[in-house]
């Protein structure tokens, strides 16, 4: 069994559950990725490869589902499922029959308007890539999506939600004495990362934890804002960490911040993380996209907010007021209990497992 991603870092979250899900169905995986290998999933071998631009990822796209050795290619991106495609047909010219699984887990061609990258030429390539990916899709042996609003006129996808897995999540418990927020995943401006930045600024006392790798065309700005006198001290950057790492942060947090901008490829989707900071009893602070504000008015297990401005408005008002917070911390935890993952990753791993026979 083979995962391959030349786009995502083997320490990616949701490659870690599936990798995690195969192997408890008794199947041995192997991953090719980017990164380092220790950052990968402790279940798999993992092979990696440098990261690098545009050239380099569509060299990855198309020489990494040849180094497969699985008889079952699971592809984590588009332009991999565009490679593994390929690398399926070569296969069968010269007598191996391989499976191809393509786990589509975000709408690529919105995704794309979020990147202030994908303009002119590089933006056109990346958009080429992103359909070639989703014909690739539709016509594998397996097709994953990691949401209902995703590829919706395919009949025959399996949707495997990115709810919480608890085996790499700390168990709720007390908070900090000292007021610190959090946010695990990517970091770019799109994302809230100075929405956050300008929150902490905002509301005195709060420590903000960030984990998690950090877009390039944000770095500069970035840098300098933790920097500056306000949030030197009360700003921390871990950088990336493989999910069991990352969410060892969790513990002793008062909150999880949730800011992403209302952009085409956000707007329909729920962040991962949200289900994972209720699994952690942290009570979240979210702009109001609809889907999470949905399940913060029906838990009341945080607070939906504008912008920056608001959430440290309500990150003052729960430092003033502790027993509010722990009103929605607990609230939080009894949420947490509901969107945890199970059903939909043991199907997953079951309908892997049935392309082998």
């Amino acid at each position: 069994m083979s995962v391959v991603t030349s786009g995502h870092d083997v320490a990616d979250a949701r490659l870690h559950r599936e990798v995690a899900a195969l192997h408890r169905r008794g199947l041995t995986v192997e991953v090719l990725g980017l990164g380092v290998a220790s950052s990968g999933p402790p279940e798999a071998t993992n092979r990696t490869w440098r990261r690098g631009g545009g050239a380099r990822r569509a060299w990855h796209a198309v020489t990494l589902p040849l180094h497969a050795r699985g008889q079952v290619v699971v592809a984590l991106d588009p332009d991999s499922a565009a490679g593994a495609r390929v690398a399926r047909r070569l296969r069968r010219i010269v007598g191996r029959r391989s499976a191809l699984v393509a786990d589509v887990h975000e709408d690529y061609d919105l995704l794309l308007k979020d990147r202030t990258w994908a303009s002119g030429l590089r933006g056109a390539i990346a958009a080429l890539w992103a359909r070639l990916g989703i014909r690739a899709a539709r016509a594998a042996d397996l097709l994953v999506v990691a949401d209902e609003h995703l590829m919706r006129d395919e009949p025959h996808r399996l949707v495997v939600r990115n709810l919480a897995d608890l085996t790499m999540l700390p168990r709720p418990g007390e908070r900090d004495p000292s007021p610190r927020a959090l946010y695990i995943g990517d970091l770019r401006r799109s994302r809230g990362l100075f929405a956050m930045l300008d929150a902490v600024e905002a509301a005195p006392g709060w420590a903000l934890d960030l984990v998690g790798p950090l877009a390039p065309e944000d770095r500069d700005a970035f840098l300098a804002r933790i920097a500056s006198p306000l949030l030197a001290d009360a700003v921390h950057w871990h950088g990336r960490q493989p999910p069991r790492e990352s969410w060892t942060h969790a513990t002793g947090a008062w909150v999880g911040l949730l800011l992403l901008d209302a952009t085409p490829a956000f707007r329909d989707a729920i962040p991962s993380k949200l289900y994972e900071y209720l699994a952690c009893g942290l009570a979240v602070v979210s702009t109001g996209l609809p889907r999470s504000a949905e399940v913060l008015a029906s838990t009341g297990a945080g607070a939906v907010v504008t912008d920056a401005r608001g959430a440290a408005d309500c990150l003052s008002r729960w430092l003033a007021d502790p027993a509010e917070l722990d009103r929605v911390r607990a609230a939080a935890r009894a949420a947490g209990e509901v969107y945890v993952t199970g059903d939909d990753l043991t199907a997953f791993a079951d309908a892997v497992a049935a392309l082998l026979t």
